[in-house]
């Protein structure tokens, strides 16, 4: 059952319909589990392909002359140098150096830089990087976007039936493509599982129809936030808020 209170993802009825154990998690209400359980979704990834809801996190665009040099005065990667179709993971840092979110930055095209940063953190991250840019660059907050993770050995010949050059992207690669019916898609080759996967931006008016695309095919699972977490722990991925936060240095 849902929690009073908490925001929904466009996907919040479909995870009912599958069954899946619901929770509270970054302010929204997410799936935690489906009937299959934790350690099978976990396996299942490992050995085919897992679908991951994670529409709660933020996705923005940051854009106009000057938004390299912007981006580099908060965070400590080279971005002037970062190449259309490339994305780089790096952390977002306070006046003391110390890490407020960790992040994905990409350039799928020549519009600017795509964000995408973490649920919980996402409207003090933007409201600290607006509080931060000179005049001329702007945050273009993606709020009617849907974020989908499609992970797991099965992801790149899944994803090819419906999504033309999406299986010639290399890893941390990002591109503007087109796909599932002419939908507008950023796709970045990468996830937070470890395993090898694509990260889906799309409008979230289509993720309901997205989602049952992929699930139709045999080699699709949905995964819940458990196994997420599990996942990206085997993979010796750090997670906000517990492995990483504003007392610990880029360094």
């Amino acid at each position: 059952m849902s929690q009073a209170g908490l925001k929904r993802t466009p996907l919040h009825a479909a995870h009912l319909a599958a069954g899946a154990r619901m929770a509270g998690f970054a302010g929204y209400d997410m799936p935690i589990q489906y009937p299959d359980g934790v350690m099978k979704e976990h396996a299942w990834t490992r050995e085919s392909a897992g679908l991951f809801d994670v529409s709660h996190m933020g996705q923005a665009w940051l854009t106009g002359e000057g938004w390299a040099g912007a981006f580099e005065a908060v965070v400590p990667g080279d971005f002037a140098a970062l190449k259309p179709g490339r994305q780089k993971y790096s952390v977002l840092l306070n006046d003391a150096g110390g890490i407020l979110d960790d992040l994905m930055a990409a350039r799928p095209d020549d519009r600017g830089l795509f964000l995408v940063v973490n649920g919980a953190c996402k409207d003090d991250d933007f409201r600290f990087l607006e509080a931060r840019l000179p005049s001329g660059v702007k945050l273009e907050r993606l709020e009617d976007r849907a974020l989908l993770a499609l992970q797991g050995p099965q992801a790149a010949a899944v994803l090819a039936a419906h999504v033309p050059g999406a299986a010639d992207l290399a890893f941390m690669d990002s591109a503007a493509l087109a796909g599932f019916g002419g939908l507008d898609l950023i796709i970045s080759r990468s996830g937070y599982t470890g395993e090898d996967g694509y990260e889906i931006s799309l409008p979230g008016s289509e993720a309901a129809r997205v989602w049952d695309l992929l699930l139709a095919d045999d080699r699709v699972k949905p995964i819940g936030l458990g196994a997420r977490d599990s996942l990206r722990l085997e993979a010796g991925l750090p997670l906000y808020g517990h492995d990483v936060d504003a007392t610990v240095s880029p360094v």
